[in-house]
């Protein structure tokens, strides 16, 4: 399918690059997220069960939402585990039960993809022209500055 939005085939398919990249992090923290959920233990279990029940839901809408831009932009979303594994820049270490291991864990990927997203607008406005990415990409940055910080709450 012929994509005509304004943007170079060139800067589209940078862009989905990118964003393909992307959107293996997400799976990792999703994936991370869901394991700490079933996991973890603690006087606190039942609070954290649900933090990270609404977290990880979460990142499965924004695992759908980086999917269908990519799609948007006339590319195709990777959608194979053992692919999403190679583009991933996030580590999926052993699940630990202590709370605050978790937590830190969590924040520490949050903030990594956050560094990355405010690269991606930039790079995504001024080199690829494509504000449509960008704008979205400011979205995602605003839910994982959320995310992190809820977390990083119960760490101080």
């Amino acid at each position: 399918m012929k994509v005509n939005i304004g943007i170079t085939e060139k800067n589209r398919q940078a862009v989905a690059a990118e964003l393909n990249k992307l959107l293996a992090d997400e799976h990792i923290l999703y994936n991370k997220t869901r394991n700490y959920h079933w996991s973890i233990e603690g006087p606190s279990f039942m609070e954290f069960h649900k933090l990270y029940e609404q977290q990880y839901t979460l990142l499965a809408e924004v695992i759908d939402e980086i999917a269908e831009r990519i799609r948007t932009i006339g590319h195709f979303a990777e959608g194979r585990l053992k692919e999403l594994i190679k583009l991933a820049s996030l580590d999926e270490p052993e699940a630990p039960t202590k709370q605050s291991e978790q937590i830190a864990n969590l924040e520490s990927d949050h903030e990594t993809i956050i560094i990355r997203l405010r690269k991606l607008i930039k790079e995504f406005d001024e080199d690829y022209k494509d504000v449509g990415s960008a704008d979205f990409i400011t979205g995602l940055l605003k839910t994982h500055e959320k995310m992190a910080w809820m977390l990083r709450s119960y760490l101080r």
